[in-house]
């Protein structure tokens, strides 16, 4: 990726791993629209001591997310295992450091949205969608779900909601995501990404 292209920022924390790969899904989505591409970051836990215990760097995965990741992208799609209905603590730490950019409107004009994935089906899907919602707002973002017209979404039987993609882990064996949460994972990457290059123009 270059420096100058425009990019999807893609912005996730994951414990388990479910949630880093819809990230994954939602970047080949990206991929699909020529002039775009999809940007893979995630934040550090939050560390329970008072001084930093992790390397700048992780072992594995994606790259931490800068702030200047943030500020430059063309979209951002940002994601979370639910925590009691809402975002986990690592990734709303990350966008409490970011009142700067919301000063100086680096996000307004731009397309967000949310994914989630949760332990059970019922677990708070839509209302962690909802309230990650809420920072994107503040940030003056043009908000971006799914549309009924993508018949995955009518169809599934696991995850899925308008207001993002969602996944359904299950609370024993982590589950798989299924057919219909990856084909929604890309559709949101792509309508993202289209939806960037059009407010851009």
């Amino acid at each position: 990726m270059s420096n100058s292209s425009p990019y999807i920022l893609v912005l996730y924390y994951s414990r388990n791993g479910q949630t880093a790969e819809m990230a994954k899904q939602i970047g080949r989505g990206v991929a699909r629209v020529a002039g775009m591409e999809a940007k893979i970051r995630t934040v550090p836990p939050v560390s329970p001591d008072t001084s930093a215990s992790l390397p700048a760097v992780p072992d594995t995965g994606a790259p931490y997310a800068t702030r200047e990741d943030l500020a430059d992208c063309s979209g951002l799609a940002l994601g979370s295992p639910t925590r009691f209905g809402n975002m986990a603590a690592p990734l709303k730490h990350f966008l409490d450091g970011t009142g700067d950019l919301w000063l100086n409107g680096k996000l307004e004009g731009k397309p967000g949205g949310a994914f989630t994935s949760t332990g059970s089906l019922h677990g708070g899907q839509e209302t962690t969608l909802l309230t990650m919602m809420l920072p994107l707002l503040h940030h003056g973002m043009v908000l971006c779900g799914l549309p009924y017209s993508e018949r995955a979404l009518n169809d599934t039987t696991s995850g899925g909601t308008p207001y993002g993609p969602s996944h359904w882990a299950g609370t024993g064996a982590e589950q798989d995501l299924s057919e219909h949460e990856r084909i929604l994972c890309q559709a949101f990457g792509e309508r993202l990404a289209r939806l960037a290059q059009k407010l851009s123009d």
